[in-house]
């Protein structure tokens, strides 16, 4: 089982890390788009390292996860 952690950060500090943790989200997502039909609209975009889409829509959704669980724990505390 997961150990649960508290962190402390600044809101300028939470924002950037939910900034990391929203591109990360969006590149495995535009993965699973690009393994479904071999197609991204995006030049510049560079596929993870993934041979199924399946696999990464599910890592998509844990880092969406993630950013959920954050973004209600800077809401309570008053926004960010």
């Amino acid at each position: 089982m997961a150990k649960t952690l508290k962190i402390t950060l600044d809101s300028l500090d939470m924002s950037q890390l939910l900034d990391g943790l929203r591109a990360r989200a969006k590149a495995w997502r535009k993965t699973a788009e690009f393994l479904d039909t071999g197609y991204i609209a995006d030049d510049s975009f560079i596929c993870e390292e993934c041979n199924e889409s399946r696999e990464a829509a599910l890592i998509a959704s844990h880092y969406e996860k993630i950013i959920s669980q954050i973004g209600h724990q800077v809401a309570e505390q008053g926004g960010g």
